[in-house]
C-alpha cells in the first residue's frame, strides 16, 4: 500500500513538473516572438525625402529641390543597419520638384533628357557601423559614392556629394547650361553650372 502511494505521488509530481516546464517553454516562445516583433525594421517610402542642391554662377549660388517619390524593395532587418544594408531603390525622374515649374521642365528635358535611360535613377545601399557607400546608376553608368549617415531611434539621415562627371553627364550639364544661360550668370557675367550636387536623404524605419 505504501509503495502504491509513493508511486501515485511520484506520477503526480512528474506530471506537475512536466506541465510547469511546458508553460515555461510556451512563455519563452512568446517572449522570443515579441522581441523579434519589436526589433524588426523596414524603410517607409512615404516617410522618405531626397533633397538635392545644385549650384550656379561663379559665386556658386545654391538651387535646391526634391524627388517626391522613391521606391524601395521590401526588406526587413533586426536593426536599422541590417534593414538598410543591401537595400535597392529607384527614383522616378518625373517626381523631381523644385517649386519652379519652368525650372523643373528644363531639368527633365535638357538635363535628364540628354542622358541615356534616365526614366528611373537606381541605387543600392551598402552600410555598416564603419561607414556607408551608395551605388547610383544614372546615364547607363554605375558609380559608388561615400555617404555620411546618422541613425537616431528609427530616423536615418544620409549626406553625400555627387560629381556629375562620374556619370559621364558633362554633356547633359552643358545642355542644361545652354537653356539656362542668362539665369546662370553671376555678377561677373559668366554663366556657370557646377558639376557637384549635394544629396541629403531623410527616412523613417517602420517597426514590425
Amino acid at each position: 500500500m505504501k509503495k502504491l502511494a509513493v508511486s501515485l505521488f511520484t506520477i503526480t509530481l512528474i506530471s506537475f513538473t512536466s506541465c510547469k516546464d511546458e508553460k515555461k517553454e510556451v512563455a519563452k516562445e512568446t517572449e522570443t516572438t515579441e522581441v523579434k516583433k519589436e526589433t524588426s525594421f523596414m524603410v517607409d517610402p512615404s516617410a522618405t525625402e531626397i533633397q538635392w542642391t545644385a549650384f550656379k554662377t561663379t559665386e556658386k549660388k545654391p538651387v535646391s529641390g526634391v524627388f517626391k517619390t522613391i521606391n524601395f524593395e521590401k526588406k526587413m532587418g533586426a536593426t536599422p543597419i541590417e534593414a538598410l544594408n543591401g537595400l535597392k531603390f529607384s527614383i522616378p525622374v518625373s517626381s523631381l520638384f523644385s517649386k519652379n515649374e519652368e525650372r523643373d521642365g528644363k531639368l527633365k528635358a535638357s538635363f535628364f533628357g540628354a542622358m541615356l535611360n534616365t526614366e528611373l535613377l537606381k541605387g543600392k545601399i551598402a552600410i555598416s557601423e564603419e561607414g556607408c557607400e551608395i551605388t547610383i546608376t544614372m546615364n547607363d553608368t554605375r558609380h559608388v559614392i561615400p555617404f555620411k549617415f546618422d541613425i537616431k531611434d528609427n530616423k536615418v539621415m544620409f549626406k553625400g556629394i555627387m560629381d556629375l562627371e562620374d556619370w559621364n553627364a558633362l554633356g547633359a550639364l552643358e545642355s542644361l547650361n545652354k537653356v539656362c544661360l542668362d539665369l546662370h550668370k553671376g555678377d561677373d557675367g559668366i554663366s556657370k553650372t557646377w558639376t557637384d550636387v549635394e544629396i541629403v536623404v531623410n527616412t523613417t524605419l517602420m517597426k514590425h
